[in-house]
């Protein structure tokens, strides 16, 4: 691993010309120079290796290892590193960090890979980060999802950069003006010294700074003592976003060069090649410049976007066969339960075993049984994938927004033939990710139609290219069993379903009372579309399986769908809190017009646990949700504000997917094209939401983006059952019909 140096414990400082910067966990031999004209190119600016840097006016610069894509992740990060370096927030500026491969989110992989490392002893520390750090520059490790920058960047790389650089500030004060330092005081980037009514601004003292020792585990602050940490401060991007300046992949330019457009059209069979093209018409269409038959993919590169799309249109292919030609959606389910039936008795990974399930339930007083699915999912975010990019001269340039644009980098290098030093990724703006943006596909076709056509060309996929050609949420069955006794304590609980990805606990039930669990997962089975991550992953199956089927037990039971889970939740304080703050919110048990139910869910996700109850007016025969009362305990919220945006942005995620997302089969190829066929939730179908956060444990955060969505469908179709008694077994709600009574 190399000889350790005090710069690779804990960080490092440089002054030049009034610029101060401190780096956490980096190690010596990174390329300073090339770091410098990215991220410290100001006049008199000097850097080694920093997640932030104070200039000569004072300004605090947080440099960010993750991408924005509308979760607010700079406004929240940023806010803890200022917090900790005691920063006037109303001059602190917050960048995103260069794509060169030196900023890695070596912590986010911890938190996946190794989350025992985070309790590593302080003679420890430094060590298992810095290998943490070579592995994440070896995969790549730039990465934004997980709900996860919060909980690892945040907390461990943004808290102690902050902290470092204030304690070697007071330190260089304390020195200046031959004082203890326990004796000076850091407020809004000043530092005071009360008994001599000395003060002096941060950049004053940013040289000797740089000269103190390097403390290797500065001390945090407690929330007691937060003063940004906490706080509901507006997000940094807001204003940019409002008046129209912000800048996403699709607006890129290349400077200085005219810049072609193209329109792709991938096999509509995954696995397909391209066997005939008749492409006579659009090559002598207007604005026309090259037809581009790449093998798996077709692409026309033309002046504009609109001309590329027009002449696409007009070209005659013919694919070659695959052996999914045939394949549609219910003979896709039947793989899926003919795969069940054979693993019904002992079949498939255990992924929890306690007691012995299969006895229990074959003893209980009451079995319930049900079976559970749901469909392929797109992600359908507002800014279709696009990739600007240009190839000359052993280089390659990117303009993109990429969830992991290391890896970006590494896909498109691959593809066109290039070493990955030789591809730059000029990191854009989301609009939106919700993990389709952590594959890399859009970006290799970027490239790849750039090389091919000589000149620079940004790609774009259309709507229905996207939504029929790219990666899904897996549609996937879930079985479950339970016995009860007769006064209707929950003995067992007993389940197999199909593929499992993220989180690793989704399926788990270790919070409620349940003495015998069997829990199992069926993963060898042949699916025909791509799988990707999509908002909450395995959690947004999960959670509509197993607070469905809790329900469905509660009315076996004969009891209230709330008490029932209070009773089950009485060895979890922590979830018990959430779930009966949420029917506090809704005033569980107030009577409900007539045709109106009301359903509750709780699940825990990403770290953070949710609870979440729905009011639906069923008056029309179909679903219309009127309130939705969400209670969420992150452990700590950092900014209230931002997390309460993403818990009602992630309702209106997953409400569009219970009551409308569903991506089918026919003859092997997605049927739905844009949102004529794929319905998103409109803005008159928004029901009402309220959200209350509950701060349960600032030493074990959860993340934001994601644990708001698991509960609402399962809330949903609850209530549905609530006013209806028919229980919805599979989403999307818009397949399901319903019969009210007069």
């Amino acid at each position: 691993m190399g000889k350790w140096t005090r710069r690779a414990v804990i960080g490092s400082g440089l002054l030049a010309g009034g610029a101060f910067a401190v780096g956490v966990a980096m190690r010596p031999g990174n390329p300073v120079d090339a770091l410098k004209p990215l991220v410290a190119s100001g006049e008199g600016e000097e850097l080694i290796n920093s997640w932030v840097k104070i200039d000569a006016d004072n300004v605090v610069t947080a440099i960010v290892p993750h991408t924005e894509m509308g979760q607010g992740v700079r406004t929240s990060l940023g806010q803890m590193l200022a917090d900790e370096l005691d920063a006037d927030w109303e001059k602190v500026v917050v960048m995103e960090a260069p794509t060169t491969g030196d900023y890695v989110s070596q912590h986010m992989a911890r938190l996946f890979v190794a989350p025992g490392t985070l309790g590593a002893p302080n003679w420890l520390e430094p060590t298992i980060d810095g290998m943490f750090t070579r592995l994440a520059k070896m995969a790549d490790g730039y990465a934004t999802g997980g709900s996860a920058s919060v909980r690892s960047t945040g907390q461990r790389s943004m808290r102690v950069a902050g902290a470092a650089a204030r304690q070697m500030l007071i330190g260089a004060a304390a020195d200046a003006w031959n004082v203890p330092a326990a004796e000076i005081r850091a407020e809004k980037s000043t530092l005071f010294h009360d008994a001599s009514g000395k003060s002096a601004p941060y950049a004053e003292f940013a040289a000797a700074a740089s000269e103190q020792p390097l403390p290797t585990h500065p001390k945090l602050k407690t929330p007691d003592q937060f003063n940004l940490m906490g706080k509901p401060i507006p997000r940094v991007d807001l204003r940019e976003k409002i008046n129209g300046t912000a800048q996403y992949g699709i607006d890129a330019t290349v400077p200085g060069q005219a810049l072609k457009h193209a329109a792709v059209f991938a096999s509509p069979v995954i696995g397909a090649t391209v066997e005939t093209m008749n492409a006579e018409t659009a090559k002598t269409m207007p604005g026309v410049y090259k037809v581009l038959n790449l093998g798996d993919f077709v692409a026309v590169v033309a002046d504009g976007y609109w001309q590329a799309q027009q002449a696409i249109n007009t070209i005659d292919i013919t694919w070659s066969k695959t052996e999914n030609d045939t394949l549609d959606q219910e003979g896709l389910f039947a793989r899926y339960n003919d795969a069940l039936d054979d693993a019904a008795d002992q079949g498939g990974t255990n992924l929890v075993d306690i007691g012995d399930a299969v006895g229990a339930t074959a003893d209980a007083d009451m079995q319930v049984e049900a079976e559970y699915r749901v469909p392929f999912l797109a992600h359908a975010a507002m800014e279709p994938v696009n990739c600007t990019a240009w190839v000359r001269n052993g280089i390659c340039d990117i303009w993109t927004g990429a969830q992991v644009p290391l890896r970006a980098r590494t896909e498109a290098a691959t593809a066109i033939g290039f070493e990955k030093d030789q591809v730059r990724i000029h990191q854009m703006a989301l609009g939106g990710g919700f993990g389709r943006r952590l594959r890399d596909d859009y970006a290799v076709f970027g490239a790849r139609v750039a090389q091919a056509a000589g000149v620079p060309v940004k790609t774009i996929w259309s709507r229905e290219e996207d939504i029929q050609k790219a990666y899904y949420r897996t549609c996937t069955t879930s079985r479950l069993k339970a016995g009860l006794s007769k006064s209707g304590k929950v003995l067992s609980w007993d389940n197999l379903f199909l593929f499992q990805k993220d989180p690793p606990d989704a399926a788990l039930v270790d919070y409620y009372d349940i003495p015998n669990q069997r829990i199992r997962v069926l993963e060898d089975v042949s699916m025909h579309l791509r799988f990707g991550d999509w908002r909450a992953v395995d959690a947004s199956q999960q959670g509509f399986f197993k607070e469905s089927f809790v329900d469905e037990l509660a009315v076996a039971a004969g009891q209230d769908p709330f008490e029932f889970r209070r009773t089950l939740l009485k060895s979890s304080p922590r979830y018990l809190k959430v779930l009966e703050r949420a029917a506090e919110m809704a005033n569980w048990g107030r009577p409900l017009p007539y045709n109106f139910g009301r359903g509750i869910a709780i699940t825990q996700a990403f770290g953070t646990i949710v609870a979440e109850v729905a009011e639906v007016d069923m008056s029309s025969g179909s679903p219309r949700v009127t309130k939705v009362f969400c209670a969420a305990d992150p452990g700590f919220a950092m900014n209230p504000f931002g997390f309460t945006t993403q818990m009602e942005s992630s309702i209106v995620y997953g409400l569009t997917a219970a009551l409308y997302g569903e991506i089918t089969l026919k003859n092997g190829a997605v049927e739905q094209s844009n949102f004529h066929d794929y319905e998103m939730l409109r803005i008159n179908e928004m029901p009402e939401v309220e959200v209350s956060i509950i701060n349960g444990d600032s030493e074990t955060l959860g993340g934001g983006g994601e644990p708001g969505l698991p509960p609402i469908a399962p809330a949903v179709c609850n209530a549905i059952y609530a006013v209806t008694g028919v229980r919805v077994r599979e989403l999307p709600l818009s397949k399901q019909r319903f019969t009210l009574g007069s």
